[in-house]
């Protein structure tokens, strides 16, 4: 598949069916979000791989009841739980490189934004979660204190045909030149 068409095409599956990912298939999407850019090539993230019904339930249960994505936690064959060790992007020595501080989200981002394209590509479904509770995530995979997770991404083949595209913002809308301009 071609870069833009991956780009183009990627869409958010919230439905997937149990057909188990190969560990070459897994691999090679874990290898292509080796390969994002992190701050001065820190690489912070870290990623628990998660096969076993019983963490899935657990985790699943940390979403809210209203969160769309609850159920692909659990269909899912593998979800990936994507996190960030703190204080090494975005820093020299101890000591925050802007004003933004940690840049373990931006990082682990980038590294999502590269699975997830690379998962499509290999036909594969995702979908990216965000809102649950980091806290319970984080004693449920026994993450050191050091490792906060960002994201949890269910992965596997789509069962159905995503929908199409949300509509999305023209580049005139939020591109600007040189310096904001007011806006009529």
């Amino acid at each position: 598949m071609e870069l833009f068409e991956a780009i183009h095409g990627r869409r958010s599956c919230r439905k997937l069916s149990s057909e188990p990912v190969s560990r070459d298939d897994l691999n090679a999407i874990l290898e292509a979000g080796r390969f994002a850019p992190s701050w001065a090539n820190t690489q912070c993230q870290e990623v628990v791989v998660v096969r076993e019904p019983e963490i899935k339930q657990r985790l699943h249960e940390t979403l809210s009841p209203h969160n769309p994505a609850r159920a692909a936690v659990l269909e899912a064959p593998v979800v990936l739980v994507l996190c960030g060790r703190k204080g090494r992007s975005g820093f020299k020595g101890e000591d925050a490189s802007t004003a933004l501080g940690d840049w373990l989200m931006f990082d682990v981002g980038l590294f999502a934004q590269n699975v997830t394209l690379a998962a499509h590509a290999l036909g594969f479904g995702t979908v990216h979660v965000g809102a649950f509770d980091h806290q319970s995530v984080a004693k449920i995979l026994a993450a050191p204190e050091d490792v906060q997770p960002v994201e949890i991404l269910p992965l596997g083949r789509p069962a159905g045909e995503p929908g199409r595209a949300p509509r999305r913002r023209e580049l005139k809308d939020f591109v600007h030149e040189e310096r904001f301009a007011k806006k009529t």
